[in-house]
């Protein structure tokens, strides 16, 4: 089975590439949304993304336990393709949980993927490449996302990086 990771800026194109990827599966398809909707503008969001998706995909709302999410979506049978969108909320809504719910969770999901027996598509920001944050909760977001980062491209089989919605393969290529 295969595990990919889809980088990119905001506005990209990540999560249509990342449907566009799970599209075609002869498994079921899960989406997982890691956003909550705080305010109107993220609850515009949502919706597009809700419109986007076909409605034979199963759909999870998750902002914590991704790792407990896997390990029961790892019991189906067949175990269904999960697209988990995004890494970037996701770390935001560990930090704001607080340290030791952070570890517990990052090392949980970390430990889940590898075991996991589907195909699991990972959407996540690539925060590398911006500027060095002005507080210390912005510069805490930004290391904690790029180590989870670089965890992640260590157990996908593929890595693909989208910028301005041009693809490219920085690992794998299928």
């Amino acid at each position: 089975m295969k595990k990919s990771l889809l980088l990119g800026g905001v506005r990209s194109g990540k999560s249509s590439l990342a449907e566009t990827l799970v599209a075609g599966q002869a498994d079921p398809v899960v989406y997982v949304a890691t956003a909550t909707a705080g305010d109107e503008e993220m609850s515009d969001r949502i919706r597009r993304h809700q419109r986007r998706r076909p409605s034979r995909w199963g759909l999870v709302e998750e902002p914590v336990g991704l790792g407990r999410l896997l390990t029961r979506q790892a019991t189906l049978s067949p175990p269904p393709c999960v697209l988990i969108d995004c890494m970037s909320l996701w770390v935001s809504n560990l930090l704001h949980a607080g340290d030791t719910v952070f570890v517990r969770e990052r090392d949980h999901f970390l430990a889940a993927l590898e075991r996991y027996p589907g195909n699991v598509v990972i959407v996540s920001n690539e925060v590398g490449l911006g500027i060095i944050g002005m507080d210390p909760l912005t510069r805490r977001f930004a290391d904690e996302l790029g180590w989870l980062n670089q965890s992640l491209a260590r157990r996908c089989d593929n890595v693909l990086m989208t910028i301005a919605g041009i693809t490219q393969t920085l690992k794998g290529g299928e």
